[in-house]
C-alpha cells in the first residue's frame, strides 16, 4: 500500500520577509555620577544613529537605566526593554556588551534564552555575538560567568575598602537629618538641624515618638527623604541615633553579597567601630543621656505583653481614599478591652480631617478573606499565593485583587455590641448601671 501524501502549498509571509527589521538598544551606566550621565547620553545618542543609519531597520527606542548595578533584574528600563520585546515589538536588541546587559549569569542566560525563543536576536558589539547565530549561547556563558566573577571580585575589592576606612574612624555613608556628609565628614546643616532640635526637646517634655510625629507632619514638615508623613519609627530612629551627640558607630549594617546587594543590620557577624567626638553635635551629650534614660524608662512603665506578634496582612492592606497602606495596632492596648484591628496609617497619624477611611477588625478580616477564597479556616500561605492586595475603598466594603487578575468586592459589618462582649464585660457594665441607679435613688 503507498501512503497517502497531502500536498500543501507553502505561502510565505511577504508581510515579515518585507518588513523593516525593527531594532531597540540597552544602555546602562552603574554610577549616578555626572560623568556617568554624560556617558549614559552619549551611548543613547550613538544608537540613536546608529539604528537612523541602516534603511532596513526601524527605529524602536532606547531603553537606559542610570545608577543601578547590572547584578539587578529589577532595572525600570531593562524591563521595559523586555517588555516590548514580550509584545512583539522588536526584532534586534543592541547592547554595548554583556556586562552593560547583565553581570549575573543567570539573569543574562535566562533572557538571552527568552528572547532567543521568540526569535529576538542580541548583537553584543565588544564581544561581536549574536545571540541567535550556533555558537551565541556557549561565548555568553563564558563571558557572563567571567563577568560574575569580575563583579565578586569589584565587591570584595569595595568591602576591603570600607573595612580599613572603619578601622581608621573614617564614615563612608551616612547622611541623616541635620547633616551633610562632605568628605567623609559629617558637616551640620543649620536649616534641619532646627528639627532634630525640637524632636529631642518634644520628647524630653513628655510627648511619645507617635504624638510628635503627627505634630511634625501636621506643621509640614518634610522627612529627611522629603515625604510629607512623619512616622513614629522615623522619629524614634532619630532619638536613637549616636550622631547627634557627636559620635559614629561604623558597621551597623553590612551587604550579604554581590548580586542581591541586600543589606542587613550587624548583631555581630562584622566588626563594628565607635568613634567619640568625631564632629561637632547638635545636641548636647547630657540631653542625649537624658532622652536615652527617658526611653528606657518609658518601656519599662509600658504594660504590653511584650510577645512579638506576626501579622498576617501586612504590606496587602492599602486605603482607597488616600492611598496610603494600613498598619496594625491594638485598641486598648495591654488592657482586657484589647483589640486587633487595621487601620490606614494617614487616619492614624493625623485622623479623619485628613483621611475619612475606616478601621477594620481582624478577625473579621480573616473572615471575609476566608469568604472570599472559599476556605474554611484562615490560611496565610493560602492568602500570599492567591491575593495580589487588599482595597478598602470606602466604608464597609473590600476589594480583593486576585493574582489570576480577578477582583471581588465584599460587604463586611462591625458584629453588635452585644455579640461582641465578653461575659466579664457584660458583668462589669451591670455592675456600673447597678452603681447608677443607686446614686440616682440616693439623690432622688
Amino acid at each position: 500500500m503507498h501512503e497517502r501524501i497531502t500536498t500543501v502549498q507553502y505561502t510565505p509571509d511577504l508581510e515579515a520577509l518585507t518588513r523593516k527589521k525593527r531594532v531597540c538598544a540597552y544602555a546602562r551606566v552603574s554610577s549616578d555620577r555626572d560623568e556617568a550621565f554624560h556617558s549614559l547620553s552619549a551611548q543613547i545618542s550613538y544608537y540613536q544613529k546608529q539604528i537612523a543609519e541602516h534603511e532596513d531597520w526601524e527605529y524602536v527606542g532606547v531603553f537606559s537605566d542610570r545608577g543601578i548595578t547590572g547584578t539587578k533584574e529589577e532595572r525600570p528600563g531593562f524591563q521595559a526593554m523586555l517588555t516590548a520585546c514580550r509584545e512583539g515589538k522588536v526584532d534586534i536588541v543592541l547592547a554595548k556588551s554583556i556586562t552593560r546587559f547583565a553581570r549575573n549569569t543567570v539573569i543574562l542566560l535566562n533572557t538571552v534564552r527568552e528572547l532567543k525563543s521568540l526569535g529576538i536576536d542580541i548583537h553584543f558589539e565588544e564581544e561581536r555575538i549574536h545571540t541567535l547565530s550556533a555558537q551565541g549561547e556557549l561565548m555568553i556563558s563564558l563571558l557572563a560567568a567571567r563577568a560574575q566573577e569580575e563583579s565578586r571580585s569589584a565587591s570584595e575589592n569595595q568591602k576591603w575598602r570600607i573595612q580599613k576606612c572603619y578601622e581608621k574612624g573614617i564614615p563612608v555613608t551616612g547622611n541623616c537629618l541635620g547633616y551633610r556628609m562632605v568628605d567623609h565628614q559629617f558637616l551640620i546643616d543649620e536649616e534641619e538641624e532646627q528639627i532634630v532640635l525640637r524632636i529631642f526637646s518634644m520628647y524630653l517634655s513628655g510627648m511619645g515618638v507617635t504624638a510628635i510625629a503627627k505634630q511634625l507632619t501636621k506643621d509640614g514638615i518634610k522627612t529627611r527623604n522629603g515625604k510629607d508623613i512623619w512616622s513614629p519609627r522615623s522619629v524614634y530612629c532619630i532619638i536613637r541615633n549616636e550622631k547627634y551627640q557627636g559620635d559614629i558607630s561604623l558597621g551597623k549594617k553590612y551587604v550579604t553579597d554581590h548580586i542581591s546587594k541586600k543589606e542587613v543590620d550587624n548583631h555581630g557577624e562584622r566588626p563594628m567601630y565607635y568613634v567619640q567626638n568625631a564632629h561637632d553635635p547638635i545636641i548636647d551629650k547630657d540631653e542625649f543621656t537624658k532622652v536615652q534614660q527617658e526611653i528606657a524608662e518609658r518601656a519599662k512603665a509600658f504594660k504590653g505583653s511584650g510577645e512579638q506578634m506576626h501579622h498576617e496582612f501586612v504590606g496587602l492592606l492599602r486605603c482607597g481614599q488616600c492611598g496610603n497602606p494600613y498598619k496594625h495596632k491594638y485598641n486598648a492596648a495591654g488592657t482586657k478591652y484589647q483589640k486587633s484591628v487595621w487601620i490606614c496609617r494617614k487616619y492614624d497619624l493625623l485622623g479623619k480631617e485628613f483621611c475619612d477611611s475606616q478601621q477594620i477588625p481582624d478577625d473579621i478580616l480573616k473572615q471575609k478573606t476566608c469568604e472570599v477564597l472559599g476556605i474554611s479556616n484562615f490560611d496565610e500561605q493560602v492568602l500570599r499565593e492567591r491575593v495580589e492586595s487588599i482595597i478598602i475603598p470606602k466604608r464597609n466594603t473590600i476589594i480583593y485583587v486576585l493574582k489570576d487578575g480577578t477582583e471581588k468586592q465584599i460587604e463586611w459589618q462591625h458584629r453588635s455590641r452585644r455579640e461582641s462582649w465578653t461575659p466579664e464585660m457584660r458583668e462589669r457594665a451591670r455592675i456600673i448601671a447597678y452603681q447608677q441607679w443607686q446614686q440616682k435613688k440616693e439623690e432622688g
